[in-house]
């Protein structure tokens, strides 16, 4: 029987090893194929019964170009074969559907998401974080949740009764990356001192200035743009305004979020001094103290 295990890989084997558990097996004691290995000249060994009963196999299809015939071996061998399968295709849903079982564990992308994963995960571990130490470890990890178990594993090891931030930070011992959403959102809420950090963060971790720039430009046209939205008298949500501005809700919403702040007046000010940071880019003023400035004036 075929048991595949779809979405993040870290999320799937944890539940593939949930499921083959309920069988009476253990994932570490399978015999495991992974990239050039996943081939029937070295799977058909592996596939026929023995003395002991029959066959059971783990196999990791991330990154592999399954050839011609390969499930078909694996559904006529009648063994019990875990996949971990993270992005099937609509054909090997099929197979899996009417030869087996799928089972999908979607994953948390956005840092919130992912943020509210990870607490979830500390209380099934007996750990207090607030809600900056969920933060902090999805800023530093994004979607290495492997990354961030084994950093909960550390903190289990300390004697503490909730972990801020700080706490975690010093055990972790990363800087979390800059996020140009989270420069703008501060800037424009008068916050110039997180502006300035979030900037400092991007910066450090090797990001072109112009490039940031560029960004912000982007950025500030969904603004204007969703100033323009928002008074037009109509309710504006996160998903109309993802219609309307042609971006991804994630984008939409930090937009809203800024321009609900702001006015036409505020708008066209900003506008001008990010055109006069460009300007002074171009003409070959030092591009971090320029964005610096840019930050500042745009907490005004």
């Amino acid at each position: 029987m075929l048991l595949a295990f779809s979405g993040h890989p870290f999320l799937a084997e944890e539940l593939a090893r949930e499921v083959l558990a309920k069988r009476g097996l253990k994932l570490r004691d399978l015999p495991r194929l992974g990239g050039d290995e996943v081939k029937a000249e070295t799977a058909a060994p592996l596939l026929a019964p023995s003395l002991f009963g029959d066959a059971a196999l783990l196999i990791d299809l991330s990154g592999v170009k399954v050839a011609a015939g390969f499930m078909e071996l694996l559904v006529r061998s009648g063994a019990t074969v875990a996949l971990i399968d993270a992005a099937p295709s609509a054909a090997r849903l099929k197979l899996y559907e009417a030869q087996g079982e799928h089972h999908a564990s979607p994953a948390p992308t956005k840092p919130g998401d992912v943020a509210g994963w990870v607490a979830r995960r500390a209380q099934g571990m007996r750990l207090k974080l607030d809600r900056g130490a969920a933060l902090y470890l999805a800023e530093v990890f994004g979607s290495d949740l492997a990354g961030i178990v084994a950093e909960l594993n550390k903190l289990t090891l300390i004697d503490s009764a909730t972990f801020s931030r700080e706490a975690v930070a010093q055990v972790v011992g990363l800087e979390a990356p800059g996020d140009s959403f989270a420069m703008l959102g501060a800037a424009t809420s008068g916050r110039p001192a997180e502006a300035l950090a979030q900037l400092r963060r991007l910066l450090a971790s090797g990001e072109d200035p112009f490039k940031l720039l560029g960004a912000v430009v982007w950025q500030y046209s969904l603004v204007a743009r969703s100033v323009a939205l928002l008074q037009g008298g109509e309710r504006v949500t996160e998903a109309l305004a993802a219609q309307r501005l042609n971006v991804k809700p994630y984008p939409a919403k930090k937009a809203l979020e800024v321009a609900r702040r702001l006015n036409e007046a505020r708008i066209r000010a900003h506008l001008g001094r990010i055109l006069e940071a460009d300007q002074a880019m171009k003409r070959g003023l030092e591009a971090g103290a320029v964005m610096e400035r840019l930050m500042v004036q745009l907490s005004l």
